[in-house]
């Protein structure tokens, strides 16, 4: 392996060659959870010192391209460049707030997510989203928390747009919200049911509007009662 210090105006040699490898790990030649060469290795390949390979492995950790184990080296993300909070999210002072900004969101894209699943979704995966529907409806009979079910649910009409981006923005609007979604969930739970149910039977029948149309009402639940309980308080 053979890498390139090319020059890069502005960008300091640890930065280029945190990109060098950035891109070798884009490319499929080092694949998640595969270990990186030495930090010996590195260095010989790149025609660098070792101390701007570990500058550069720094900002690779940073940017959650790798993660290093501790006694074990240093490993390709499992999930790159998914950090727990890109948007600086858990920042924000007025979390009932954020949620009902967050929902608006989620009612801007979920259901034209939801119409995209419609049209392109395998007859595996609509299967997989009715076992989803089931896991959530049986967690609510049981009186059960269902806030893992319910985000698997929408996180699998998500993978099933066939849209490359779509599955990696839901998870991190859900993490945000993730403790008023359980608030949320706790009081609609008929609601939930039945719009879950009008989701799963649009999709299936392959008619995106309404999918949309259902997504958009479940939305719309939601929101109304984040807004209920801002009121109150």
């Amino acid at each position: 392996m053979r890498l390139e210090t090319m020059q890069d105006s502005g960008k300091s040699l640890a930065e280029r060659v945190a990109d060098q490898l950035a891109g070798l790990i884009a490319e499929n030649k080092f694949k998640k959870g595969e270990r990186l060469p030495s930090e010996f290795q590195l260095a010989e390949a790149v025609n660098v010192g070792r101390g701007t390979i570990r500058e550069a492995v720094k900002i690779l950790v940073s940017r959650n391209i790798v993660e290093i184990r501790r006694g074990l080296g240093t490993f390709v993300s499992e999930k790159t460049g998914l950090t727990e909070d890109p948007l600086g999210l858990n920042f924000v002072e007025d979390k009932s707030r954020l949620a009902l900004d967050l929902m608006e969101v989620r009612a801007m894209i979920e259901p034209d997510i939801a119409a995209l699943a419609a049209e392109r979704a395998t007859e595996e995966e609509i299967e997989a989203i009715c076992l989803a529907c089931h896991a959530v409806e049986e967690k609510i009979r049981r009186k059960k928390p269902f806030l893992a079910e319910d985000i698997a649910f929408h996180e699998m009409i998500a993978k099933s747009s066939r849209n490359q981006v779509v599955p990696k923005v839901i998870p991190v609007i859900h993490s945000a919200i993730r403790e008023q979604i359980k608030a949320t969930n706790a009081n609609l739970t008929e609601q939930t049911i039945t719009t879950h149910r009008a989701i799963v039977k649009a999709i299936g029948r392959r008619e995106p509007e309404g999918a949309r149309e259902a997504m958009l009402r479940h939305m719309q639940y939601n929101m109304e009662h984040i807004a209920g309980m801002m009121k109150k308080n």
